[in-house]
């Protein structure tokens, strides 16, 4: 099949002016794109220019880089308008169609252009965005989609996601098609060392301040540490949290390391660690479970629901000292489930299901 993937926004980035890196290899869009290339299909993915990155890379399959218009109406980090899209499904016979997000002005082309009965739009917010008081978010789902997504195929990512957007959109599958992972890039380890692990942007919604105490709480009196990868405006903050605490010498903050460094240290923890106030679907927590390591979250990120009912970790919103212990003591039962599970994370079982939908 020939196949469109359209993803303008490849990595999270918090400010308007996004911010370029090396590589886009370890993005999750990047490792589906290469799933569909792998099982014998023609991948297009459309991603918006300022996410193009610094090295000259070469990629398996084609990549669109797409100028994101009208920027200071439309920043290119929350809702980029790439007109472009128009241009490439007009001089290409595409099969099928991915595009992210219902809310998306790449979609609206999409779905309004002729080409919605070869589109699946696959959605991953569960709530409305708080740009300007929620007003264009509310009124996008509750007209926009409402009249134009009618018979649009939209999967979501999450129960979560697929019981938000079924208020608005008809067409709405059963299915769940959560993020996946490139197995091949993760090995799995059960031999843990005393230590935890949190990547993360060192920034005020991830609250890592909260898992700084639980574990302050809970490392009194033992030799175990802990692991922070990642930058931000709150590292300085966290550092002085730490020594008044009195564990600034059993946590290590690595700044922004390689991804190769981070999964090898992801491997070896006894668990991730995680307190943010908002996510949507995290690719650090399927990342850290191909590796088989488990997950101390709330339930917060929409993962949560199946790390708890499978039993990947622990899911606890005020989650603490007693619930690290629970995971050390019991930890070779946490990550036997995570390498049970880690299959039906994979790239390859997302192809599938995408497949399926048509």
């Amino acid at each position: 099949m020939k196949i469109l993937i359209v993803n303008a926004i490849l990595y999270t980035n918090e400010t308007h002016e996004v911010k370029k890196v090396e590589s886009i290899k370890d993005t999750m869009i990047y490792d589906l794109c290469i799933a569909f290339n792998k099982a014998g299909h023609e991948v297009t993915l459309l991603a918006a220019e300022d996410y193009k990155p610094t090295a000259d890379e070469e990629y398996p399959f084609e990549i669109v880089w797409a100028k994101a218009k009208f920027k200071k109406l439309f920043p290119a980090n929350i809702l980029p308008c790439c007109t472009a899209v128009k241009r490439i499904v007009r001089e290409n016979n595409f099969d099928l169609i991915i595009s992210s997000e219902v809310f998306s002005l790449n979609s609206f082309m999409l779905v309004s252009g002729g080409a919605k009965d070869k589109v699946i739009i696959w959605q991953e917010l569960a709530k409305h965005n708080n740009l300007m008081h929620k007003l264009p978010s509310k009124f996008w789902y509750n007209i926009v989609a409402r009249l134009f997504y009618r018979n649009v195929t939209v999967v979501a990512r999450s129960e979560e996601a697929r019981e938000f957007i079924s208020k608005y959109c008809a067409n709405v599958s059963d299915k769940i098609i959560d993020h996946g992972v490139n197995l091949d890039k993760f090995t799995p380890c059960k031999e843990k060392e005393n230590y935890f692990i949190i990547p993360s942007q060192l920034i005020a919604r991830k609250q890592i301040d909260r898992s700084i105490e639980a574990f302050a709480e809970f490392a009194e009196g033992k030799d175990f540490y802990l692991y922070i990868f990642g930058e931000g405006d709150e590292e300085a903050n966290l550092k002085k949290y730490a020594s008044s605490l009195g564990v600034a010498d059993k946590i290590r903050f690595f700044g922004k390391a390689p991804h190769e460094t981070l999964k090898e240290y992801m491997a070896k923890a006894q668990a991730m660690l995680i307190y943010t106030r908002q996510d949507n679907n995290m690719v650090s927590v399927i990342e850290a479970i191909a590796c088989g390591t488990p997950i101390v979250t709330t339930s917060v990120p929409y993962n949560s629901a199946y790390i708890d009912s499978t039993k990947l970790g622990i899911v606890n919103d005020s989650w603490g000292a007693a619930d690290l212990e629970e995971i050390v003591n019991n930890n070779a039962y946490y990550v036997n489930n995570c390498l049970n599970y880690r299959d039906e994370l994979s790239d390859g079982r997302r192809v599938e299901q995408f497949l399926e939908l048509i």
